[in-house]
């Protein structure tokens, strides 16, 4: 899971990042200033960007996502 928590902190390196889960399924966290503005899709699809690697090799299976700015933490 620490390849993730890098992925999403490199994606991410103003925000703070939180991931939890085990056998596939994972609970991404990320409170950003990157997400100002934009959707709910397009908030996702950056997260996905960033793990998509990790997905595409099965790694992870199912993934929750909550992303927020600052404010709305």
């Amino acid at each position: 899971m620490n390849d993730f928590i890098d992925a999403l902190k490199q994606q991410f390196p103003d925000g703070t990042v939180e991931m939890t889960g085990e056998g596939g399924k994972f609970l991404a966290t990320v409170v950003s200033e990157q997400f100002a503005g934009l959707s709910k899709i397009a908030r996702h699809k950056l997260v996905y960007k960033a793990l998509n690697p990790y997905i595409a090799s099965g790694e992870i299976h199912a993934l929750t996502i909550v992303a927020n700015t600052t404010s709305e933490a």
